[in-house]
């Protein structure tokens, strides 16, 4: 296959809600009275033009552009038969009701092969998208030593399936290195964005001895960029192969959640850092603060699509709240519940990308 070549993609059948399949059927029962009605009615009247939404309704729910074309004949054969039964009325009748049904069908099958081809092009962006996220935010190990390890990422545009927030966890000999973050922004840009961050922090968490250390790379790295503007907050972990604390550094992100026997704290910073790529412009510098994990420890980092998810009356999504209240401690289990409570939170869903990671202790 040459590189300019566009690789076919098959759509799935096409599937009706319930709502729509009820409303198609009540016009299919309309028109089929319309029709006995016309033919038990005598001839000095008739109903034929009504014939020309066979085509129609037939397109409404197909992919297959033969299928409106085929209930047009249908329908264009019907008309010939009421008139032949109506021979009262006017000739001009009949063929006003065969012009509307063959000029129903004709734009009933453009439509279909516009809507079909529109799908199919849409499907085809959509598997570049999903290719483009396996290679940006690659899935976590579930395990690795006495850490499990679950990721959750929802993207707010209902067809995106990555944008500005991002993860990723490296095995390095340092130990784990973790990222999670959230760029500044929207649009195109931020994709590149965190791609240029996840790029650096791969290279960066195998050679960095300290995490301190990493967070400057990775704020170096992002200053260089072209003044785009863009900036990214994010909370890098550093959890050692023995056991031993874990090290947190805050770049100017919502701070992780740490849920222990049940009781669920914030993990403040030793003091506030600014986000990556402003520490030059702001100050300060990036300083780790420390932890010592205990078994069935639950640590929950996230960006602030899920804190800021608002509801109907604008209250923040409490956080804190949900997951000291819930009874699952896999991680998996954990992150599915959040986020499915966050969308229930939200009702008419998500307004920014919402990513969440969570490590738990087992031993």
């Amino acid at each position: 296959m040459t590189s300019g070549a566009r690789k076919d993609v098959t759509l799935p059948p096409a599937h009706l809600p319930r709502r729509a399949r009820r409303l198609l059927t009540a016009a299919y029962l309309l028109l089929v009275a319309a029709v006995l009605t016309d033919a038990l009615s005598g001839p000095g009247t008739t109903v034929s033009p009504v014939l020309a939404a066979v085509p129609v309704l037939a397109g409404a729910s197909t992919r297959a552009a033969r299928v409106p074309l085929l209930a047009g004949l249908a329908a264009v054969v019907s008309v010939g038969l009421l008139a032949v039964t109506n021979r009262d009325i006017s000739a001009s009748v009949h063929v006003t009701a065969l012009i509307a049904v063959v000029a129903a069908t004709l734009a009933s099958v453009a439509n279909v092969v516009l809507v079909t081809a529109r799908e199919r092009e849409l499907l085809q962006v959509r598997t570049v998208s999903e290719a483009a996220q396996r290679a940006l935010l690659r899935p976590p190990p579930e395990q690795v030593g006495r850490v499990r390890i679950a990721v959750r990422y929802a993207a707010a545009a209902a067809e995106a399936r990555i944008g500005g927030d991002l993860y990723d966890v490296v095995e390095t000999s340092h130990g784990l290195r973790i990222i999670l973050g959230d760029v500044q922004g929207s649009g195109l840009g931020v994709v590149e964005t965190a791609a240029d961050v996840l790029g650096v922090f791969r290279d960066a968490a195998r050679t960095e001895p300290e995490l301190t250390g990493l967070a400057g790379r990775l704020d170096a790295a992002l200053a260089r960029r072209p003044a785009d503007g863009r900036f990214v907050t994010a909370i890098l972990a550093g959890v050692p192969a023995r056991p031993g604390p874990v090290e947190l550094v805050n770049c100017g992100h919502p701070h992780p959640i740490l849920r222990r026997a049940g009781v669920v704290t914030e993990l403040e910073p030793p003091e506030h850092a600014p986000p990556l790529a402003l520490l030059d412009l702001a100050g300060g510098r990036y300083r780790a603060g420390l932890f010592d994990p205990r078994p069935g420890d639950l640590l929950v980092m996230y960006t602030d699509g899920v804190s800021e998810a608002r509801d109907a009356g604008g209250r923040f999504y409490p956080l804190a709240e949900r997951l000291a209240a819930l009874p699952a401690e896999d991680p998996d289990e954990v992150l599915e519940a959040l986020l499915a409570d966050v969308r229930n939170h939200t009702r008419t869903g998500l307004d920014d990308d919402a990513a969440m990671l969570a490590l738990r202790w087992t031993h």
